[in-house]
């Protein structure tokens, strides 16, 4: 099962990329009118093919504080095999060259996993690299009034991870300065463990195992996929765990005032998740204490299907399977893989399903002042070539109702394209290709790997493709 996995400790520049969803500026309880934006065509990340000399270059996260201002991270390949970490910034519409993250590159084995912007030229990434004796650690970069600092490693990750990081990092910044990261790592007893760690006024802290995550984690694998900060010290974070008798269970922590509560079990799930095999894959925080979780639990009939919880001043509720996803999800195979939070009661959540011809389909779903809608496939997704390997919807809202959704579909013989589809005033519209890709996608491997919204119809989705030399390029496109 794709989400599923065995964590891994990365061995060189192979990325594991997660969509983590970011804090986004809260909006008017009223549904803000607005027109979907016109997608420009995508393009090559500007100066990353004089930089990916070994072929193989993936963006992993965008963040976009504003309208036409964003930054994206990912990793590239040089000639001697070696990985690099990189970000690219976007400027009042035009991409900029990419960089290597300043400080990165000593191992040649760096990637960034994530990044988020509080504002145009105030962000943060969180990544891997290889330092001299071959081992793998976790490294964040600040970039403060539009210059990076040198990515130093996570303060005090080294007394925790005695065995190496894991690349499924993930950051969010509520304002200038001001951000939290979380991501998983090898202890001395070879247990997968989750930390987390803080930046305050522009200062990494020491980085922590989740409170209460050593005494879940009975069975020693846990792993971290998403962080969201709806202010400065309100955030919160969650994955999964394995119990003491085996079973994969999901898990949330939030914190309030720059204090992590414990871990606890996504409440509810226990019940859902029967077969044992759960995970929350993203959160988003419209405000402090009031978030959305979103993942997927293994049922009674061993069926995979897609939940939400919420929490409410603080609290978490009870999780419960995504409204009209059971009804759509004939093949028993349903994720919801990114959700996202405008304002409070107004989010939606992107995912996928199985029909009953065994084909991976699309879905979204709204929230519209607390409550929400039924799942319903992707307009027009229908038409694309579903295959059986599984697809990606991932999602971003940047005011109530006004939505964008990158898919990933995977036909039956292999091909992967990426789409783009729009909710603009509650109403989604229909998956488009994104313009220009089928051009570049020549070797037909096109994936979405993240998508962050400025504002209502300003846009930008990043991911990767392979051209007609086989070799795997990292793409942007943006909407204006």
């Amino acid at each position: 099962m794709r989400r599923h996995w065995a964590v891994m400790v990365l061995a060189g520049a192979a990325a594991v990329w997660c969509a983590a969803p970011l804090a986004l500026t809260a909006a008017p309880a009223a549904w803000a009118v607005a027109r979907a934006g016109t997608w420009r065509p995508a393009i090559e990340v500007p100066g990353l093919g004089s930089l990916n000399t070994g072929g193989h270059a993936q963006l992993a996260s965008v963040s976009c504080p504003s309208a036409g201002n964003c930054t994206a991270g990912g990793f590239y390949i040089d000639s001697s095999r070696h990985g690099h970490a990189f970000v690219v910034r976007e400027t009042n519409g035009i991409w900029a060259k990419a960089i290597e993250v300043p400080g990165s590159g000593a191992g040649g084995g760096a990637e960034v996993d994530s990044v988020s912007c509080a504002s145009a030229g105030n962000c943060a990434a969180i990544g891997v690299y290889q330092d001299g004796s071959g081992h793998t650690q976790a490294f964040v970069a600040s970039k403060a009034n539009g210059a990076w600092g040198n990515a130093i490693e996570v303060p005090g990750f080294g007394a925790l991870a005695k065995n190496g990081a894991i690349a499924t990092d993930s950051v969010s910044c509520a304002s200038a300065g001001n951000c939290a990261a979380a991501g998983g790592y090898l202890d001395g007893s070879y247990h997968y463990q989750v930390f987390v760690v803080s930046e305050t006024n522009g200062t990494w802290g020491t980085a922590v195992q989740v409170p209460g995550s050593g005494t879940l984690n009975a069975g020693g694998n846990a792993a971290i996929f998403s962080m969201s900060c709806a202010t400065a010290g309100n955030c919160a974070t969650g994955g999964f765990y394995t119990d003491a008798s085996g079973h994969q269970q999901a898990f949330v922590v939030s914190q309030t005032n720059r204090t992590w509560a414990t871990a606890i079990e996504v409440p509810g799930s226990a019940t859902l998740n029967a077969a044992g095999s759960a995970t929350v894959d993203s959160v988003s925080c419209a405000s402090a204490g009031n978030c959305v979780a979103g993942g997927s639990y293994k049922d009674g009939s061993g069926h995979y299907q897609a939940f939400v919880v919420r929490e409410t001043n603080g609290t978490w509720r009870g999780a419960f399977e995504v409204p009209g996803s059971g009804a759509l999800n004939f093949g028993g195979l349903a994720y919801a893989d990114s959700v996202s939070c405008a304002s409070a009661g107004n989010c939606a959540v992107g995912g996928s399903y199985t029909d009953g011809g065994g084909r991976a389909q699309a879905f979204v779903a709204s929230e519209r002042n607390g409550i929400w809608g039924k799942a319903i496939e992707v307009p027009g997704s229908g038409t694309l070539p579903a295959g059986q390997l599984g697809n990606v919807t991932l999602v971003s809202c940047a005011s109530a109702g006004n939505c964008t959704a990158g898919l990933t579909y995977t036909a039956d013989f292999d091909r992967q394209q990426a789409f783009v589809a729009s909710e603009t005033n509650g109403t989604w519209g229909n998956a488009i290709e994104i313009p220009g890709l089928a051009t570049l996608n020549a070797g037909g491997n096109a994936a979405v790997t993240s998508v962050s919204c400025g504002a209502a119809g300003n846009c930008a989705v990043v991911g990767s493709y392979t051209d007609g030399s086989g070799h795997t390029q990292a793409f942007v496109v943006s909407q204006a």
